[in-house]
């Protein structure tokens, strides 16, 4: 069974956790975004109170959670294959308790408890508090769901159990939820409306990190230059005796909780990207340089009906502030060909951004409707799925012949790489990132481990990856 599991995943992004000792085991696999990642090390901490541990391998465990993604169809499709996969395990051991959580909860509770029968346990994004309760709930003969939406933090105070194997680096949630209603997106109707953290408990988040060896943080949003502490969405102070803080103030405090801890953020929408996180992320060498700055299409009539607020022209004007601030800034996009009514002519105005601003990198898909979005009650997803197909195709080839030049550029220099583990395909190699996100391998020296910080010389270089040796 092990054997057609790992063939149906092959290909997905899946994020299974490490494994720890305990009476009780959960194992957990993480689709989609970096958030659902972290929510994942939430859950395993609210369990591990109620003695879980966690497991990598399925077979052994008393509960198997799948915290799902719904950004697009196929990732459904690929965690509806797993479930019917799981059920044949339930088959053999009745107890075993099967969940799903995350952003598939809400919208596919129904389907998946009563109609199909794959799952014994739903869980919302801001439910994971409830899992004991339900869990006890299951494990008395009923079906258990929750998917309830708040309007505050939900998990502030809590201190997540950290599944990546390398203990190198670790996301801190500054935000959940979102308020901007692109038209194409579900993530407002599955994660609700956004709120932002309390400043303090993030940065003792972070201190605790760096007290347990951890050499990077990626702070998480559904759209992180949002994030505001004590202030309106107009501006205006809440509470007169609490201090504000801003993302730029955030990301200095963060920067300055230990200078040899790195900062990442993730994920930025244009039309709240400011000066003043440009200019923090330009006075400390911590903060990389790097952002991620979605733009999804560059056909402003598409960006207006996508309901992004933002048009291409002022999309460039950030990147040419970005690049005049922070020299030599990394920076990465997402593009969806195919969206609504989208014409020849607005796929070339795409190709044409593509090619003004050479992004490093770029998450490149077609356009998948969703339901119960804007777009789904607005619009007709009228461009063939071969047309949409033929697009991407077009993008994702000047993409990699874009990164591909970007990346030759940087044969000869020197970067210094924080060493994360080793390549899946080559244990004899090591790997880590630039400052500004280029994935860098190396071979082995005796002494460097990960969490190290070491010099690399560029070699070679492909459009996805920089090939280097150690240098002193």
């Amino acid at each position: 069974m092990e054997k057609e599991i790992n063939e149906a995943i092959q290909g997905t992004a899946t994020l299974i956790g490490k494994e720890e000792k305990g009476t009780k085991k959960l194992y957990l696999e993480s689709y989609g975004c970096a958030m659902n990642f972290a929510d994942s090390e939430v859950v395993a901490s609210i369990l591990k109170k109620e003695g879980y541990s966690t497991t990598r391998n399925f077979e052994e465990a008393d509960v198997i959670f799948m915290n799902t993604c719904s950004i697009r169809d196929k990732a459904e499709q690929t965690v509806r294959n797993r479930l019917y996969l799981f059920k044949k395990l339930k088959k053999k051991n009745p107890s075993l308790i099967i969940g799903v959580l995350g952003c598939m909860a809400e919208r596919l509770k129904e389907a998946l408890l009563e109609e199909e029968k794959l799952v014994d346990l739903v869980v919302g994004p801001d439910a994971y508090r409830s899992l004991p309760q339900l869990i006890e709930s299951v494990n008395g003969g009923q079906r258990a769901v929750n998917v309830l939406l708040s309007r505050e933090e939900t998990y502030a105070e809590i201190s997540p159990v950290r599944l990546a194997e390398s203990g190198v680096t670790a996301f801190i949630s500054i935000t959940r939820g979102c308020d901007n209603m692109c038209s194409f997106c579900v993530v407002p109707f599955t994660r609700g409306r956004e709120r932002s953290r309390n400043p303090l408990s993030i940065i003792a988040e972070a201190r605790e990190l760096v007290e347990n060896g951890y050499q990077e943080v990626t702070l998480l949003g559904q759209n992180v230059d949002s994030y505001r502490w004590n202030i309106s969405k107009k501006g205006e102070i809440i509470d007169p005796n609490i201090p504000t803080t801003s993302f730029a103030q955030l990301l200095e405090m963060v920067a300055k909780v230990s200078p040899e801890l790195r900062v990442r953020f993730s994920t930025s929408h244009p039309k709240d990207m400011s000066d003043d996180v440009l200019h923090t992320i330009a006075k400390y060498p911590n903060i990389c340089n790097y952002i991620h700055l979605p733009i999804q299409s560059g056909s402003n009539k598409i960006l207006k009906e996508m309901n992004r607020n933002h048009t291409v022209e002022w999309y460039l004007e950030r990147i040419e502030k970005i690049r005049k601030i922070i020299p030599n800034c990394g920076i990465s996009t997402d593009i969806i060909t195919g969206f609504c009514n989208e014409t020849e002519e607005d796929h070339k105005q795409t190709i044409d951004v593509l090619n003004k601003v050479k992004f490093n990198l770029a998450y490149m898909y077609y356009y998948s409707e969703r339901p119960k979005t804007l777009a789904e009650r607005k619009f007709e997803d009228n461009v063939p799925l071969d047309v949409k197909k033929r697009r991407l195709s077009e993008i994702v080839t000047i993409q990699r012949s874009n990164a591909y030049d970007l990346n030759q550029q940087q044969i000869g220099k020197i970067h210094e790489i924080l060493v994360e583990g080793s390549p899946k395909k080559d244990k004899n190699q090591l790997s880590g990132r630039t400052s500004e996100n280029n994935y860098v391998v190396f071979p082995k020296v005796e002494g460097i481990k990960p969490g190290d910080y070491v010099n690399v010389k560029i070699n070679k270089a492909t459009s996805a990856t920089l090939i280097g040796e150690v240098v002193k």
